[in-house]
């Protein structure tokens, strides 16, 4: 994954409780088991006015001029709830998308973010509106949102801190602990030798 540490960038609202990760990504639009050719149906329903002819829809926030090149998009509350399908953040990351702020996350989408490199803020309702259409500056290590002369700050615990400011997957993170899980290993195969026999052929 690609490491986040600060992120400067227009924060794109789509300001709707509930949004479901079948609106984020309809089942329709995922074609092949990869994480790949996902970004064209990314909330196909909204962004397209014929999702058959991906006619854009110029009243959706992500298809107006102001959007372009955003990487932030701020939601209300429960975003990402609905199915557990990683596909939605999947999605998100290959539009480019690395940022979500939002009133409130679905858990399992939260931790799909973090597993997949995107940052999920938590802050207030009345927070998260004033950021919109604002040139936000995101930095994880002080763990702020910055817009303007505001500065709001978030929290998360160490260990998506940590896979993010690293890159890190979930295996990559326990490979870092290899050392102590190699020495507890050495300690317990003394004290329990009977555990570790080895296989007659």
């Amino acid at each position: 994954m690609t490491p986040f540490t600060t992120l400067t960038s227009v924060a794109v609202p789509i300001l709707r409780d509930n949004v479901d990760t079948d609106a984020i990504i309809p089942s329709r639009e995922m074609k092949s088991t990869g994480r790949t050719g996902l970004a064209e149906g990314l909330f196909a329903p909204w962004r397209y006015s014929d999702v058959a002819a991906r006619t854009p829809d110029p009243s959706f926030e992500l298809n107006m001029p102001e959007a372009r090149g955003g990487q932030v998009i701020l939601g209300g509350a429960n975003f990402g709830c609905g199915s557990s399908r990683e596909h939605a953040v999947w999605a998100l990351v290959e539009y480019g998308i690395r940022c979500v702020i939002a009133e409130s996350f679905a858990p399992i989408f939260r931790a799909n973010c973090i597993r997949n490199g995107v940052l999920p803020i938590t802050l207030p309702r009345a927070d998260v509106d004033a950021l919109a259409w604002q040139e936000i500056t995101v930095d994880l290590p002080a763990q702020t949102v910055t817009a303007g002369e505001t500065t709001h700050s978030f929290t998360i615990e160490d260990e998506p801190r940590t896979m993010l400011l690293e890159g890190l997957d979930v295996i990559d993170l326990t490979l870092k602990a290899l050392p102590a899980i190699e020495a507890w290993t050495d300690a317990d195969r003394t004290a329990r030798p009977w555990v570790y026999l080895e296989k007659t052929a």
